[in-house]
């Protein structure tokens, strides 16, 4: 079973790594070329082709997927399957290469949370239950016929950093089981069922991670949990962008604490009003600051109220 992986970032890693343990054939990684970063601007290699290199494995790294070269190349290898965790949408020239397909991990429970950002959403959404699936890629993104799922459960405290670590583990192993079953012939591929009430997790903005005040706390919380640690929750306060990472609700009504206003005893605690109550901002980071706990922000801030 000659196999070729496509990832780009550490999401992607774990699988590879699990592939490779388990002595699957993988003859070829293809990840996103190397990008500049840093204040230098130096180009950067994914940590996919970090990790395939380390393990011996050639990279191909096309700038377009439809490249006539790139796509000879890939016949070169004469895979029989290919395998996509995090990585574009593919075209049919190359998903359809293979004589046993291409599959695909996504972190939902297909076919809900179809889109370039699951995780995020179902905090965002304050589900308390997602998972990881692998599908066999066709021509709509997310909508393949299902080959296995697994159930992970979300608690009312994880951020998504907390669960895409565990979705990273978990979905490492149902790609492996996947292409076993896959090479023993053992897979019955079902068809996604279709619904209007399906959610989905399109590509997050920067108005995504805004906070509205005037909605109420657990909505706000879960969002802040949705966007932590990446890409963020922000507001202004004073003028100033500020980056949310941690808060708490208080479900009491203060008559002078009105939605979107701001309190402070200038050392302890730092609140907003909301539709149902108060935000307390426990950690955050300040436009050119470092991320800090609220008391140790509250010493050093110079109040203009």
């Amino acid at each position: 079973m000659r196999i070729i992986f496509f990832g780009t970032p550490e999401f992607a890693v774990e699988s590879l790594q699990a592939l490779v343990d388990a002595h699957m054939d993988v003859v070829a990684v293809v990840t996103a070329p190397d990008k500049p970063a840093g204040r230098g601007q130096h180009l950067q290699p994914s940590p996919v082709k970090l990790f395939a290199e380390t393990a011996g494995l050639p990279v191909l790294q096309p700038l377009k997927l439809k490249d006539p070269s790139f796509l000879d190349e890939l016949r070169l290898y004469k895979a029989d399957l290919q395998i996509i965790v995090a990585f574009r949408m593919l075209p049919e020239q190359v998903w359809n290469m293979p004589r046993l397909g291409t599959f695909n991990l996504h972190a939902s429970l297909l076919p809900n949370y179809r889109g370039a950002a699951p995780i995020h959403w179902a905090i965002i959404n304050g589900e308390q239950e997602t998972g990881v699936t692998t599908f066999f890629l066709q021509h709509e993104i997310d909508t393949g016929d299902l080959l296995f799922q697994e159930k992970e459960s979300i608690s009312e405290h994880d951020t998504t950093g907390e669960l895409y670590d565990r979705l990273m583990k978990k979905g490492a192993k149902l790609v492996v089981k996947t292409t076993q079953a896959i090479i023993e012939g053992a897979i019955h591929p079902q068809a996604q069922i279709e619904s209007t009430e399906l959610r989905i997790a399109p590509k997050l903005t920067k108005e995504t991670g805004l906070v509205h005040w005037s909605k109420d706390g657990k909505s706000i919380v879960n969002l802040i949990r949705g966007m932590n640690p990446f890409p963020g929750a922000h507001t202004v306060f004073q003028g100033k962008h500020c980056k949310i990472s941690s808060v708490r609700f208080h479900p009491e009504i203060i008559p002078d604490l009105a939605i979107g206003v701001w309190d402070t005893d200038q050392k302890t605690y730092l609140r907003v009003g909301c539709a149902d109550g108060y935000i307390e901002i426990l950690t955050w980071q300040m436009e050119g600051k470092k991320k800090m706990d609220i008391a140790d922000f509250l010493r050093g801030y110079s109040f203009t109220f």
